[in-house]
Order: structure tokens, then C-alpha cells, then sequence
């Protein structure tokens, strides 16, 4: 899932969503740290549609590395740092 060509953006979004003051403009509803980022930011960082933006954030979400939260009628994503480190610990095992 990571390694398609496709992967490298998921690979992006994580890093950004790292820091992500450094990486997206501040948003009037949410902060960035604590909240997380708009599937909007993220597509015209990525410079695709929101809808595919999304794809990619749900896809993320679903597998437990992003977690979400609905600020008025948006959806705001950011890290899961304890199941990001679980997955890693399951890739140096060989998992």
C-alpha cells in the first residue's frame, strides 16, 4: 500500500502531518496541531482534487495511522503517533 506510486503521496501526507504549522497555512476552524488538517489543505499541497485527497486521508484513517475529527462540517486529520510506532515495530520485527 505504501510502495505503489500512489504510496509516495500517503508517504507525504504523514510526514507533513508531522509538522504540520510547517507544511499548511493556518485554518479559521481548527488549530493544526491539536485538531488536524482539512482534506482541502492537503489537496492543494498535493495539487489534486479534494475528492482524491480524501481517498487517500479515509485510506490512511482506516488503518488506524490517522485519526479524525469533525469540526463544524469538515473533517480534520492528523497522526496517530502510538499505532504509527505500533506498525513500525511490526515492520523491524519482519513482521
Amino acid at each position: 500500500m505504501l510502495r505503489t506510486p500512489t504510496g509516495a503521496r500517503r508517504l507525504d501526507i504523514l510526514d507533513w502531518l508531522k509538522d504540520p504549522a510547517a507544511h499548511f497555512p493556518p485554518q479559521r476552524h481548527g488549530d493544526l496541531v491539536e485538531d488536524g488538517v482539512t482534506a482541502a489543505a492537503v489537496a492543494q499541497k498535493l495539487g489534486v482534487r479534494r475528492a482524491v485527497a480524501e481517498t487517500h486521508l479515509d485510506l490512511l484513517a482506516d488503518l488506524g495511522l490517522l485519526r479524525t475529527r469533525r469540526i463544524r462540517r469538515r473533517t480534520h486529520y492528523r497522526r496517530d503517533e502510538v499505532r504509527i510506532a505500533e506498525v513500525a515495530r511490526m515492520f523491524e520485527k519482519g513482521w
